[in-house]
């Protein structure tokens, strides 16, 4: 297959341009013009090009699909305003679609996120699965949540010119990922980690990778949504006990998910009663955002298992060893022999 990434040089990118030329197909990278020396330990690859375009600017993206069979669409951006993460994510996938129009491409394998989740109306100890609710009133949720569910929107509307995968990956952890935002928050000075007891619903890099090429070519999964998660995954304590046992990690307060879920309540009602809702506080003390990151839930990766035929290669101690070492994974897998 001739598979294009958009997002390739990422944190998430490059593990799928890594394991698209592991697969075999022909890989083009989408990268910014102004991108230096974008892969350079695979530079050489035979089976790697680079494309130089800017997803925001529609004019440049002319002819870049021409020999394309399938796009695998990762671009989006987590940081900043609601207009930046609009222009980066929305707008981006906006001028993805429209020159689509008329290209050979005949499947989008579309990236998204568990961020689109109503977690507040899921009852705590469910299992979250690709049949829960995603957010309908989404207003009170972060840009990011905001910005894919309606990114997830265009992906559906898209179904009625080609196949359209959705993959909906957990957190994604791996090298320099390894502390991440479902451990806990900053109030002010302090690091607060939330809970302790909740599993966290996690896929390690290279593991989530495979699952995405996966699906450039499964069979039967033109409309599927497939969400990703690992094998055996932690609780927080848990996940917290194994890294710390390999690596400095940062000074925090331990909280209850209890005790944190009251605090956010409280301070919503009188934030709603006194103030009119205009406060604006941190994250961790929204109740629907608190709930997006921290409210305890059970998962599952049948569907993944089935569609994809894909299960997890690595586990949590060897992922964090491919993650603390210093091999260069991408090399590794793109020149692996299959």
């Amino acid at each position: 297959m001739r598979v294009l990434v958009t997002g390739s040089t990422g944190f998430v990118g490059s593990a799928v341009v890594a394991e698209a030329l592991h697969a075999g197909h022909d890989v083009a990278a989408l990268v910014r013009p102004a991108s230096k020396a974008p892969f350079a330990s695979i530079a050489d690859h035979p089976k790697l090009r680079l494309v130089r375009a800017d997803l925001r600017d529609r004019g440049s993206l002319d002819g870049v699909f021409s020999d394309i069979d399938v796009v695998i669409h990762l671009a989006a951006t987590k940081a900043g305003d609601f207009a930046t993460q609009f222009a980066g994510t929305v707008l981006a996938t906006e001028n993805l679609l429209d020159a689509l129009t008329d290209s050979p491409v005949s499947r989008l394998v579309a990236v998204s996120t568990f961020s689109v989740y109503d977690y507040s109306s899921m009852p705590a100890g469910s299992v979250l699965d690709e049949d829960s609710p995603i957010d309908t009133h989404p207003a009170k949720r972060d840009e990011y949540a905001q910005t894919k569910l309606i990114q997830e929107r265009l992906y559906r509307e898209e179904l009625a010119r080609r196949d359209v995968v959705i993959i909906r990956p957990g957190m994604i952890y791996g090298r320099d990922n390894l502390w991440h935002a479902l451990l806990g928050g900053e109030l002010g000075p302090v690091f607060l980690r939330i809970g302790g007891r909740s599993i966290l619903p996690m896929t390690y890099v290279e593991n989530c990778a495979e699952a995405i090429v996966n699906a450039v070519d499964a069979p039967d999964v033109a409309g599927a949504t497939i969400n990703i998660v690992d094998d055996a995954l932690p609780t927080q304590a848990e996940y917290i006990a194994a890294l710390s046992r390999r690596t400095d990690i940062p000074k925090s307060v331990g909280v209850p998910w209890p005790v944190m879920k009251a605090t956010a309540k409280a301070v919503a009602a009188v934030n709603d009663r006194f103030l009119q809702g205009r406060a604006k506080f941190p994250g961790i003390i929204v109740p629907e955002k608190l709930d997006g990151r921290f409210k305890p839930f059970r998962y599952s990766n049948e569907r993944a298992r089935r569609l994809l035929a894909w299960t997890p290669r690595f586990g949590l101690d060897e992922a964090f060893v491919r993650s603390l070492g210093d091999t260069d994974l991408v090399h590794a897998r793109a020149t692996e022999q299959q």
